[in-house]
């Protein structure tokens, strides 16, 4: 495993990235402070410079995970019109990938610590990220981005990708012997969800 580095002034930031680096490799549940002490070759009490307990150190994990996560979403429905299905499609492509790339922080954003749940930054980062797809369907309906139809259209299709998403992390999909064209299942998701009724 890559040790991450400390340098100084910058120890949060390293233990952050050692601790990241840990959850990839062994999960999130088996995380502990010591554990990310050593890989960041600081002592023991060093983290609690900055993090009252290892619930506060997967939080701050989870909280640059759902940074990665949207700006990942972000770039790639950049890439086409507003409101499109093609956006939408590029959005659920970069959901999973990102899903199946940082599988240790992803289900870490998924599960919640004793304190995630009343993280109101974290609860806000979760909202955001979402709304990355409601603002694309918001201009595409016409509706607010909290109008309930936008609302359950949107969940619809978080659903798809977030299941897809685990049934991959999970190897179910290769396990079966299941042909995968990843974008155009996605696409063809995508063109359905969308589809008036």
């Amino acid at each position: 495993m890559k040790k991450a580095r400390y340098h100084h002034g910058d120890l949060r930031a390293a233990l952050i990235e050692a601790a990241t680096l840990l959850v990839e490799q062994k999960g999130p549940d088996r995380l502990t402070m010591s554990d990310a002490s050593r890989a960041a070759g600081v002592s023991t009490a060093a983290p609690y410079r900055y993090f009252a307990d290892g619930d506060a150190l997967l939080d701050a994990i989870a909280s640059g995970g759902m940074e990665r996560h949207k700006a990942a979403m972000q770039e790639a429905s950049d890439a086409h019109p507003l409101g499109s299905e093609e956006a939408v499609a590029a959005i659920g492509v970069a959901y999973i990938r990102f899903a199946t790339r940082e599988s240790g922080v992803f289900k870490l954003m998924f599960s919640l610590t004793r304190t995630h749940g009343r993280n109101p930054g974290l609860m806000q980062k979760g909202r955001e990220t979402f709304g990355v797809l409601l603002r694309h369907l918001s201009h595409r309906y016409g509706a607010p981005i909290d109008d309930p139809s936008i609302l359950e259209r949107g969940l619809k299709l978080w659903t798809f990708v977030h299941g897809l998403s685990f049934l991959l992390i999970d190897d179910k999909v290769s396990a079966m012997d299941i042909p995968l064209d990843l974008p155009a299942m996605v696409a063809d998701a995508a063109r359905r969800f969308m589809r008036d009724p």
